[in-house]
């Protein structure tokens, strides 16, 4: 049977494309400010520097989502590579590609690329397609929960093969 499921390519994000990187994370999650209004921890509030400063460090890797030789969305992944749980912060899928299945495939490709064991991630409690999407690839809630604001709280998972 055909594999029906989309295809994406993960592409590195070289220095050149940090800006394009910002833009795009400011668009994508400019509705969750509007809605949350968390002005102090959204990827929508944050300057490009912040991003520029992430991208350096060596245990950090963005990937632009590709699809149809389109960027889609941006994930970065993070691995210090010293016993301690990979970590996606953030993922995004631009507004208009949404809901295609596009950051499933891109989850499963990070796990390609890193291995399928020892993650973490976090996201708005107040989100359930975020939720649902990650509990179905296998993460589960650890208990922790941060609060930011009345509007709004953070979850926190991890995922064991």
């Amino acid at each position: 049977m055909k594999d029906t499921r989309v295809e994406i390519e993960l592409k590195p994000v070289i220095q050149e494309d940090i800006e394009t990187v910002w833009k795009m994370q400011v668009e994508a999650f400019s509705e969750l400010l509007e809605k949350y209004r968390d002005y102090d921890t959204s990827p929508a509030a944050e300057k490009m520097d912040k991003v520029t400063a992430r991208f350096e460090q060596p245990w950090t890797n963005y990937y632009f989502i590709m699809a149809d030789h389109e960027k889609v969305g941006v994930i970065r992944i993070i691995d210090k590579k010293d016993g301690s749980r990979k970590r996606i912060s953030p993922i995004w899928i631009m507004a208009e590609h949404r809901n295609k299945g596009y950051a499933q495939r891109a989850i499963e490709e990070a796990e390609k690329l890193y291995g399928k064991d020892h993650w973490c991630l976090d996201t708005i409690l107040q989100e359930k397609g975020n939720l649902y999407l990650y509990e179905k690839m296998g993460y589960h809630q650890t208990g922790k929960v941060e609060h930011i604001n009345d509007r709004m709280d953070i979850v926190f998972y991890e995922k064991d093969e």
